[in-house]
């Protein structure tokens, strides 16, 4: 008898690992699921949805690592999101202090980077954060809400040419417009907030969210993400259309987006 796939979730904050949870059953029935949640960050519901599960603090890379092995994980996927204010709380293991130490850019590609480098020193791949979740990828068309006016279309594409270059300089990737012009360019303080901004200084009227991948996007972290929380943040910003990268963008909560697309009257267009 074959002994079963066990797979490790990295779990951040939000739907995200859960709507990951899902796909897996989905996808491989006899996969044993074993997460590790932050502190603070990950839904503690999500423990009742896996065979294993063990808790950390944002820095204890020993203690992740040592958990995946003693369950027997082979391959693990990262995804979900951790505040800010708690990677400025960090309080980082040896393990992580060594690997830190080693890393000359900070950004989030290289510290995921040499992350997945120490999960492979102790046997483990480090996988897509895209994995089973083909279904949450839009292709290129409307996906949800109203129809999209030309002057609200060409907004879309222009953001779109300048997320991909700010994403390229690892400064964000997501930027708000208005009629040609950028009001925001997400940085640090993350989308939600880039939103806010956004909106704050369009006046709350007829602004447009575009998000897309790097240029050369590392498809095990950092992955673009749409989800319901989202779409009430751009309700209340008056974000009017929201435009994604086709085919690299994971929509989470599909018919909750939806819902909410056509509530508030926001548009999504994969680009």
């Amino acid at each position: 008898m074959s002994t079963p796939r066990s797979i490790g979730i990295i779990a951040g904050s939000g739907v995200y690992p859960e709507t990951f949870v899902r796909a897996a059953r989905k996808a491989e029935p006899t996969a044993r699921l074993v997460v590790v949640g932050f502190e603070g960050e990950t839904r503690p519901d999500l423990e009742k949805q896996v065979e294993a599960y063990q808790s950390v603090r944002v820095g204890q890379l020993s203690k992740l690592i040592k958990f995946f092995v003693k369950e027997g994980v082979t391959e693990a996927v990262m995804m979900g999101q951790i505040s800010p204010k708690n990677l400025f709380m960090l309080r980082p293991d040896l393990r992580i202090l060594m690997m830190l130490a080693k890393v000359k850019k900070r950004n989030a590609e290289s510290l995921f980077g040499a992350i997945a480098d120490e999960l492979a020193k102790d046997g483990i791949t480090l996988l897509p954060a895209t994995t089973f979740l083909d279904e949450n990828l839009p292709s290129a068309g409307h996906v949800s809400g109203p129809a999209i006016k030309p002057r609200t279309l060409e907004d879309l594409e222009y953001g779109f040419q300048i997320a991909k270059q700010t994403s390229a300089l690892d400064i964000g990737q997501s930027v708000v417009v208005r009629h040609g012009t950028v009001l925001a360019v997400e940085a640090f303080e993350g989308t939600n907030a880039c939103i806010r901004r956004g909106g704050e200084l369009g006046r709350n009227k007829d602004t447009v969210l575009v998000k897309v991948s790097k240029p050369k996007q590392d498809f095990r972290f950092d992955v673009p993400v749409i989800g319901p929380q989202t779409i009430e943040t751009c309700a209340e910003a008056g974000i009017i259309a929201i435009g994604i990268e086709a085919d690299k963008t994971i929509l989470l909560e599909i018919d909750a987006v939806a819902k909410l697309c056509a509530q508030h009257k926001i548009a999504i267009q994969a680009l």
